[in-house]
C-alpha cells in the first residue's frame, strides 16, 4: 500500500505540472530546424529533474536501490510506463528472466602471512558480480603473471596456465586478454577455492575495479583487486583470507518500450537508456539521468504537435548493470526483418556527471584510439551532435564505443549508433578541466556505483545542455534519417529535390 501510494503521488505530481510554452524563432524556416527548436524549448531541466526526484523517492522507500529484480526498480518501471501511456504512446513491458546478484554482507580480504594485513573494500578490492559465497584461508598461488610487462598479461586465460596448481589454494591471476569469467572458470576447474584477479598494471588499469563474471559461472569467491595488492599477494609464502556472502538467483525483470503511433514503421528511430541502478545505490546519475532525459523528451515530443515522419521508439533497459542483459535480450528477440527496420540507435548513459566531460561517441574512429568505428551511418550521428554543440559554443570530445553500455548489442548486428556520455570512474585530465572546468585527477563521477549516487550527485549544466542535444537529435531524426541511411520520407523527398536544384545557401546540417 505504501509503494502504491508513493507511485501515485509521484505520477500525479508530474502529470499536474503545466506544459512549457514554446517560443519558436522566426529565423527557423526549415521543418527540421523548427521541430528541433520547438522540442529543445519544451524539454527543460525542471522537467528532467522531476523524473529523477521520483526515482530517488522509489530508491529511498526500498533500501536505497533501484536495481533490477528489486521493488525500487519495479516502481520505476511503473512510473515510466504510466507516464508514457498517458501521453499516448504504444507501450510494451518486455519481461525476461535474469541472474540476480547481491552482496548480503561486506566482503573480506586479508593477508594472513607472512605479515597480517587487512585490505580496504572499495579502495583495494571489490567483489566481482556473480561471485560465489565462501570463507577461505589458504596459500596464494600466482598464475602466469606478467609483473615486469603488464601489457603482455594472458594470466589465467588458458587451462594450461594452471598446470601444477595446488587444489585448495587461492588463485592469483592478472587482468588482461580474456574475460574475467574465463579466468574464474579455469581457476575453479583447477581446484582453486577462491580467485583474486588484480588489475593489469598498465596506465589507467591500476586501481581496484568493479567487474562482472558475465553470469553465475563459478560457485567460489572471486574478487577484483588493485595492481598494488596483486604485487603484494604475489610474494612467495603469502597466505590470505577471502570471505564473500552473496545471493545469486534467477529473477524476473522488464524492459519498457514505447513508440509513436505514427511515422514510417520501416524506418524506426530508436533511443535508449538503462533504467536500473546497481544494488548498492539509487543510481541517479547512473542512469537516472539518461532515463529521465529520454522520458521527458518522449513526453514533450507527444505534446509538441510535431508529426514524426519516422516512427520513434524509446527504450528503458533493465539489468544493464549486470552485463547489458536487457538490451541484449531485446535485440536477440527481434527477427532479422525487424532489426533492419531500425534506422539508428542513440544511447544515453550518465549524462549529468558531477565532474563532467561532454563526450560524443566516436562513430568514425576519428581519434584513432581504442575501439574502431561503428556501423555505417554512425559517423553521421557523431557529426550531428558535434555540429549541435559547436553551434551552441559548447566544447566536446570523442569517446570510444568500449562495449560498456547498451549500444553494444545494436552495433553487433550492424545498426548505426551514437549518443552522449559524461564520464564514469575515469579521472579527469588537466586538459579536460581547461575545457569544462571541474577538478583534475578526480573521477568524472566520484559516486559511480556507490550509495552517494543520489539526486545531489549531478551537474545541472551538463544535464541541461545534454538534454538539449537529445531533443535536437530526436526531432531531427524523427523527420529525416537520410544523412544516416539515405532513406527519404514523402515529406523530405521534395526537400531533397529542391536542394539538388538549388544547392547554394542550403544548410549542410538541416537534414543531418
Amino acid at each position: 500500500m505504501k509503494r502504491r501510494s508513493l507511485l501515485a503521488t509521484a505520477t500525479a505530481a508530474a502529470l499536474a505540472l503545466p506544459i512549457v510554452a514554446t517560443s519558436i524563432s522566426s529565423a527557423a524556416t526549415d521543418p527540421v530546424d523548427r521541430a528541433s527548436e520547438k522540442l529543445r524549448h519544451a524539454v527543460t531541466l525542471d522537467g528532467v529533474m522531476r523524473h529523477m526526484q521520483a526515482f530517488q523517492q522509489f530508491a529511498d522507500a526500498n533500501g536505497g536501490t533501484r536495481a533490477s529484480g528489486t521493488p525500487g526498480y519495479e516502481l520505476t518501471v511503473s512510473y515510466v510506463a504510466d507516464q508514457l501511456k498517458r501521453a499516448g504512446y504504444q507501450v510494451t513491458l518486455q519481461e525476461f528472466d535474469f541472474p540476480f546478484f547481491q552482496e548480503k554482507s561486506p566482503t573480506v580480504l586479508q593477508r594472513v602471512a607472512p605479515e597480517p594485513k587487512s585490505y580496504q573494500r572499495g579502495g583495494d578490492y571489490r567483489t566481482m558480480t556473480y561471485s560465489g559465497t565462501g570463507d577461505v584461508t589458504a596459500p596464494v598461488q600466482p598464475v602466469d603473471l606478467a609483473l615486469a610487462d603488464p601489457a603482455a598479461s594472458t594470466s589465467g586465460c588458458e587451462a594450461s596456465d594452471f598446470a601444477g596448481f595446488t587444489p585448495g589454494n587461492i588463485a592469483l591471476v592478472q587482468r588482461g586478454t580474456c574475460t574475467f569469467g574465463q579466468k574464474a572458470r579455469n581457476a575453479a576447474a583447477a581446484g582453486a577455492k577462491a580467485v583474486i584477479v588484480f588489475n593489469q598494471g598498465t596506465p589507467g588499469h591500476t586501481d581496484a575495479f568493479a567487474a562482472t563474471l558475465g553470469g553465475p559461472v563459478v560457485s567460489i569467491p572471486v574478487l577484483g583487486a588493485s595492481f598494488a595488492v596483486g604485487q603484494e599477494l604475489a610474494q612467495p609464502g603469502t597466505t590470505a583470507r577471502v570471505k564473500t556472502d552473496t545471493i545469486v538467483e534467477t529473477r524476473k525483470t522488464r524492459n519498457v518500450i514505447a513508440q509513436t503511433r505514427k511515422g514510417r514503421a520501416d524506418n524506426v528511430v530508436m533511443l535508449g537508456a538503462h533504467l536500473d541502478s546497481v544494488v548498492g545505490g539509487p543510481g541517479i546519475n547512473d542512469n537516472g539521468s539518461g532515463s529521465a532525459v529520454i522520458l521527458e523528451t518522449a513526453l514533450q515530443l507527444a505534446r509538441s504537435g510535431i508529426q514524426p515522419r519516422n516512427q520513434v521508439r524509446f527504450a528503458w533497459w533493465s539489468a544493464e548493470e549486470l552485463g547489458l542483459l536487457g538490451s541484449e535480450h531485446y535485440v536477440a528477440s527481434l527477427p532479422e526483418g525487424e532489426r533492419k527496420k531500425i534506422a539508428l540507435y542513440l544511447n544515453f548513459d550518465m549524462v549529468g556527471s558531477p565532474n563532467y566531460a561532454r563526450l560524443v561517441y566516436d562513430g568514425d574512429d576519428s581519434d584513432k584510439v581504442g575501439a574502431g568505428p561503428g556501423p555505417e551511418g554512425s559517423a553521421q550521428i557523431e557529426k550531428l551532435f558535434e555540429r549541435h554543440f559547436a553551434a551552441e559554443g559548447l566544447p566536446y570530445e570523442g569517446t570510444d564505443f568500449t562495449g560498456r553500455s547498451d549500444y553494444g548489442p545494436f552495433i553487433a548486428v550492424g545498426i548505426p549508433a551514437g549518443g552522449l556520455f559524461t564520464g564514469a570512474e575515469e579521472q579527469k585530465t588537466p586538459q579536460q578541466v581547461a575545457k569544462y572546468g571541474g577538478i583534475a585527477g578526480v573521477a568524472f563521477d566520484y559516486c559511480y556505483h556507490q550509495a552517494c549516487d543520489t539526486i545531489n550527485n549531478l551537474n545541472a549544466y551538463a544535464l541541461d545542455t545534454n538534454a538539449d542535444a537529445v531533443a535536437h537529435a530526436t526531432a531531427t531524426y524523427a523527420l529525416d534519417t537520410s544523412s544516416v541511411n539515405g532513406k527519404l520520407t514523402a515529406g523530405n523527398a521534395g526537400k531533397a529535390a529542391r536542394v539538388k536544384k538549388q544547392p547554394v545557401g542550403h544548410r549542410e546540417d538541416a537534414a543531418a
